[in-house]
């Protein structure tokens, strides 16, 4: 990277509008944090969730999820059931470059509580609000609380830029507005 990892973030953010809103500096004043970290930026978790139930006995499968297997919610705090899960979107939307890629994992005040963040890569050129995974792996039931840090994204540049991106493949969560539910 040249520049400090945090610097560079910046610098990025600012040049190739990869984050926005950009937060410069960890916010974190009563909230769970948020923005520029050492090596990564803190994303925040939007007031949008779809929570998933059983009411109707569907069968989770990936290539045909039915979307009743899902109830959506819209609220400053979400709450998740026991030893169950909600799909929610950043509050930051994401321009990555050629050059990038990105890992992201949950924050640790979160999984001290049992809650675990899933997240794939971001690649190459990919961009969008990000789709989140949210699990409550406890018995118990999990607050959320909307427009506060949930994960926390790692870039990494690569040497030279990827052969074939994300954008030239035309990858099915390209420019995601919204919570995506599974597609083939």
């Amino acid at each position: 990277m040249g520049l400090k990892p945090d610097h560079w973030i910046r610098k990025m953010a600012l040049e190739a509008n990869m984050i926005n809103p950009f937060e410069d500096g960890q916010k974190r004043n009563g909230v769970i944090s948020y923005g520029v970290s050492s090596y990564g930026y803190d994303i925040r978790v939007a007031d949008e969730y779809k929570i998933f139930t059983n009411v109707f006995s569907a069968i989770v499968d990936p290539k045909d999820f039915n979307p009743k297997s899902m109830i959506d919610f819209k609220g400053d705090v979400c709450v998740i059931p026991p030893n169950s899960f909600a799909l929610a979107r950043t509050v930051e939307y994401f321009h990555i470059p050629r050059g990038v890629l990105t890992i992201c994992v949950g924050k640790s005040t979160y999984a001290r509580c049992g809650i675990i963040v899933n997240v794939t890569p971001f690649e190459p050129e990919w961009e969008g609000y990000v789709t989140l995974e949210i699990s409550n792996t406890t018995p118990l039931p999990a607050k959320i609380y909307s427009n506060e840090g949930i994960a926390q994204v790692l870039f990494f540049e690569g040497d030279e830029p990827c052969e074939i991106s994300y954008a030239d493949k035309k990858g099915k969560y390209q420019n995601q507005q919204g919570i995506l539910l599974p597609r083939l």
